[in-house]
């Protein structure tokens, strides 16, 4: 058995959760602070430690002490055993689907290759869509378990929701698949490696950029993320499905909000940005110029920055659009996103056939 190998894929998996769960708080922060600059008032900004506020950045750990110390309060009427199991299971599939994304391409020490991705599964993309389609029953549960008509309302409008973008989700992917024949998410970066007529990068927001606007609104609505946030409104549901919850029980659901943000970023990246690539430098170029390690810290850099833009595209997209009605919501992923989504297939075989990718 090699225990080595074992022990580097434990590592890889827990630097790369123990990244992205530090990562939600710090989206807490940035969320309020972008929010703070669209609109042109003030942000978080009082609470200190030593009167050290350090631009806002200690309100993460006073919500984190907040949901640790609120009262953590059952309602009698609620389902005990399910309104507990509720945000863990949306939570759970939320942390798992970091495993398959690629940050780097290989990492070469004492003679051992070791791949920047924790598991390169055969099943690529398909392993985030079953695990991301889970979510769907942590939210449907949240809302019956509370025996709340308002959460229950949340829960199913958020099922709806769901189950109607999966399909243009699903369908708006495999235009790429198509044109890069793999589904392996290493493959699909590498293969954006290539360059077109020699200058241009063969990233997926060039060879399918119809189906990158689609996946990326369906992406906002997977995360149920404004202007798709239907399954919370305020104005006629409180706060939705979560509308019973308190304390760190309400944290979870918030975590897990944030972790499917952050993977859909990390898909957006992964599929039609390049993933990890530099422009116009190949993984083998890079490592002659700077070695293996620096190398694999600039690619690694290269897919943060990316990640980064498109986290701050979803706090820009909250504070700037305003929500659909439910039946906009529901036309548009029927009406428009299905369809169009349909016909990108249709265009890329039509394309392959003829030989022009």
């Amino acid at each position: 058995m090699d225990w080595t190998g074992i022990g580097i894929s434990l590592l890889k998996a827990l630097v790369v959760f123990g990244l992205v769960f530090q990562a939600v708080p710090i989206m807490t922060w940035v969320e309020r602070r972008g929010s703070a600059f669209i609109q042109n008032r003030l942000g978080p900004n009082r609470v200190n430690i030593a009167g050290f506020a350090l631009f806002g950045l200690i309100q993460p750990l006073a919500d984190a002490v907040k949901f640790l110390w609120k009262e953590d309060y059952i309602p009698s009427h609620a389902h005990r055993a399910f309104y507990l199991m509720a945000p863990v299971l949306l939570l759970i599939p939320a942390s798992m689907t970091f495993a398959v994304i690629p940050f780097g391409d290989v990492l070469i020490l004492g003679g051992r290759t070791i791949q920047l991705q924790v598991a390169d599964l055969n099943v690529g993309i398909l392993y985030v869509f079953a695990l991301s389609s889970l979510s769907v029953y942590g939210i449907v549960l949240a809302g019956w378990a509370s025996n709340n008509k308002y959460s229950l309302l949340g829960g199913v409008r958020s099922s709806a929701q769901m189950i109607s973008y999966e399909l243009s989700l699903g369908l708006s992917v495999v235009g790429i698949l198509m044109i890069y024949g793999a589904i392996q998410l290493d493959e699909i970066v590498l293969g954006q490696g290539e360059m077109l007529w020699g200058w241009l990068p063969k990233w997926g927001i060039v060879t399918q950029p119809l189906a990158f606007f689609l996946f990326l609104a369906a992406v906002f609505a997977e995360s149920n993320r404004l202007p798709f946030d239907l399954p919370e409104a305020e104005s006629e549901l409180v706060v939705g499905y979560h509308t019973e919850y308190s304390a760190m029980k309400f944290g979870l659901f918030m975590m897990a909000e944030y972790m499917a943000m952050i993977t859909g970023s990390m898909l957006v990246v992964t599929l039609f940005f390049g993933g990890w690539q530099i422009p116009f430098v190949t993984s083998g170029e890079l490592r002659e110029a700077v070695g293996a390690v620096p190398a694999a810290l600039l690619q690694a850099g290269s897919f943060s920055t990316k990640l980064v833009f498109f986290l701050w595209l979803f706090v820009w997209v909250r504070w700037t659009l305003p929500r659909f009605r439910y039946d906009q919501l529901m036309n548009l992923g029927w009406k428009f996103l299905l369809e169009a989504a349909l016909i990108n297939i249709l265009w890329v075989a039509f394309v392959i056939l003829m030989g022009w990718a």
